[in-house]
């Protein structure tokens, strides 16, 4: 098991009850002693990017439920930093944030598109030393993110694509029930 850092993915236990994030991926974003934020990769939502931001008319590229802190912001992961300035690079190939402006004029000039980045309305967070105290309850397993898994097509797949990658003791868990006792 990895220790929290900058680019590691959370991966919620099989058996983990907490609604917001039961059966996800987060990737953690920032790691510091007074606290911990990041996004949780595979849980859309049914809006559109272009259904909160008017001026995006005809850009339907879908919205991510990123974490039920700040539920009114949006933020974003990306692989395109000599594209937008103010990047901030999480691990090899994926970036977080930039000037939102060219963003913008990239989308509407379709120089940039869904496989490029992804759109998270709200974020996760830990305080200080709460993320180590669930990993210490085993709520979470740890293993360094991938581009390829964080930009996954179909994010709902991201969760079961985690585990497998990491072996088949961890491949079988990707069948357990939700709630064993319904079994």
């Amino acid at each position: 098991m990895l220790e929290p850092t900058t680019g590691i993915l959370l991966i919620a236990e099989p058996f983990l009850k907490d609604t917001n994030f039961m059966r996800t991926v987060v990737l953690l974003c920032d790691h510091q002693e007074e606290g911990s934020f990041g996004f949780v990769l595979n849980k859309h939502i049914k809006h559109t990017l272009d259904e909160i931001i008017p001026e995006l008319e005809g850009i339907k590229i879908p919205l991510f439920f990123g974490g039920p802190v700040q539920a009114d912001t949006l933020h974003f992961l990306h692989v395109c930093p000599d594209q937008i300035p103010g990047s901030h690079e999480v691990t090899d190939g994926i970036y977080w944030g930039g000037d939102f402006g060219i963003i913008k004029d990239l989308l509407l000039k379709n120089k940039l598109n869904q496989k490029d980045i992804r759109f998270y309305i709200g974020y996760s967070g830990w305080g200080s030393n709460q993320l180590n105290e669930e990993l210490k309850g085993k709520s979470w397993i740890t293993t360094m993110a991938k581009q390829d898994l964080v930009f996954n097509y179909n994010a709902e797949d991201i969760w079961k694509e985690s585990l497998k990658l990491l072996g088949d003791e961890y491949s079988l868990m990707t069948n357990f029930p939700i709630d064993p006792q319904l079994n």
